[in-house]
């Protein structure tokens, strides 16, 4: 019989800081994939955080967070985020973090779209995520009380009376297992695997919001999908479209529409900087009016040297795509980047299930509002990362074993004609722009598909990856209809 004291669900920076921050018990991290394949290892653009004490400084992180994200926030939480960021960064860096240094030997900040000042910190160059993820596994690793669970799948939540004692799961060769625990912590990230075009890796499948759904669980401001405004156009045919960072703009890149007009003055007065919800919208607008398939991004006045200098990612992938930074435009599209909404949780990372926490992209703390930020996500993952392990450390023993549910047998089913049809649904009906018409359509679809799933269950990873991708797109779907004006990265006509 498995039992541990803390069980995280997640191996991406969401799960890997709060097992770090553990004291004094045992600790379970079970992941789907290997420990390095997760959208945190992708995270270019760097993370938000004001580095002092100054309240002015504080105070404008707190309001560029609240406009960009259309005043939607819960602005304690938002509070919180932005005075315990410097403690967290400070953290990261205890850790091993090394974020890059301008020639004084000073951390180097950048800015980015929706920002009033330079706030971001970045490592690696545009490689943020992966250095800060290479620092946690090296740590995690050589942690006596952390073991690694990997290649396994959590499939059910093990609630009895509305309280969480562990999950069941399917190892790396489909057997299924248990996992007992006093406290069990869902960081398992995005759900971009339920669009077509998307960022994210496809086995982003949405399976927080589906193990956490199928336990009753509270849900919350689904409807706020956000679209990145910068994917590499040429990319989208293929699994996972390359990311043009924020950061590109944010160093002075400018948006062009096929016509060559420099488009954002028509939208907003922060132009290429404005926050990602604007952005994406008018890119939209822009390919409509114009009747092209994409915008192009014109970083050519940067110059060779900078760009290799702080995008070496952006620059080597572009140019494998045959273009070069210093002297071409760059085609451009928006594509789905990030699920605002999710698990909600209180300011300690609890779920509305007693010994559930929820932390990184599956959460819905509610610091994002309508539209993130850029850069916040990382910051969201260490701040309330922290705080979950705070509460964690203080609590007590509550460890149940139940009896083995029973699951019907694995059986050999494809299950691709359904994943590429909810996919391609989502792309074409819940997208930037969406109509209560077009969400309809998309209803009817997707609970064609749930409720067939739901009929014949399967004990396979490929069922329940597409049962959850089933779920989440089934929720996002019904929260965006039952919201029916526009509001941040929800955009309806």
């Amino acid at each position: 019989m498995h039992k541990t004291n803390c069980l995280i669900i997640g191996g991406g920076l969401a799960g890997l800081y709060v097992a770090l921050q553990i004291k004094d018990k045992n600790v379970t991290i079970l992941t789907k994939k290997d420990i390095k394949k997760t959208n945190t290892y992708l995270a270019q653009g760097g993370i938000a955080a004001e580095m002092t004490s100054d309240i002015s400084s504080l105070e404008k992180h707190i309001n560029d967070t609240l406009r960009a994200g259309a005043w939607h926030n819960n602005q304690e939480a938002t509070k919180n985020l932005v005075f315990e960021a410097k403690e967290n960064i400070l953290e990261l860096i205890d850790l091993g973090v090394n974020f890059d240094k301008d020639t004084k030997g000073q951390i180097y900040r950048t800015l980015e779209g929706g920002h009033s000042t330079s706030r971001i910190l970045h490592a690696g160059g545009d490689a943020t995520g992966k250095a800060i993820m290479d620092a946690l596994i090296a740590q995690v690793l050589s942690k006596d009380n952390i073991e690694i669970i990997s290649d396994s799948m959590a499939i059910d939540l093990l609630v009895d009376n509305n309280t969480c004692y562990g999950v069941t799961y399917l190892d790396n060769e489909e057997n299924l297992k248990h996992i007992y625990s006093d406290v069990t912590v869902v960081a398992t990230g995005g759900l971009g695997g339920i669009y077509k075009f998307s960022t994210n890796p496809k086995y982003a499948t949405g399976d927080g919001i589906g193990l956490v759904a199928r336990a009753n669980g509270e849900l919350s401001d689904l409807e706020f999908i956000q679209f990145h405004p910068t994917a590499f156009y040429d990319s989208l045919e293929k699994n996972q479209c390359f990311l043009i960072s924020e950061a590109v703009r944010g160093e002075g890149a400018y948006l062009f529409n096929s016509e060559g007009e420099r488009f954002m003055k028509s939208y907003s007065d922060l132009m290429e900087l404005a926050p990602r919800d604007i952005v994406s919208q008018s890119i939209i607008k822009e390919m409509y009016d114009t009747w092209n398939v994409c915008v192009y991004l014109d970083a050519t006045h940067l110059g060779i040297e900078k760009l290799k200098r702080r995008f070496p990612t952006i620059y080597g992938e572009c140019l494998k795509r045959g273009y070069k930074m210093e002297q071409d435009l760059i085609p451009v599209i928006p594509v789905q980047h990030y699920s605002i909404g999710g698990i909600k949780t209180d300011l300690l990372g609890k779920t509305s299930i007693q010994n559930l926490y929820a932390n990184g992209e599956c959460a819905s703390t509610g610091v994002h509002g309508a539209n993130r930020l850029a850069s916040n996500s990382l910051l969201e993952c260490i701040v309330f990362g922290n705080r979950i392990a705070r509460d964690i450390n203080s609590s007590k023993e509550s460890i149940k074993e139940f009896e083995k549910v029973q699951i019907p047998q694995n059986l050999n089913i494809s299950y691709k004609p359904v994943k590429i049809e909810i996919a391609e649904i989502m792309d074409k009906y819940v997208g930037v722009i969406r109509t209560k018409e077009q969400l309809e359509i998309a209803k009817k679809i997707v609970k064609k598909h749930l409720e067939n799933l739901k009929r014949n269950p399967n004990n396979s990873k490929n069922y329940y990856q597409v049962l959850n991708i089933a779920t989440s797109a089934y929720l996002v779907i019904e929260s965006a209809i039952a919201r029916p004006k526009s509001i941040g990265c929800h955009y309806i006509i």
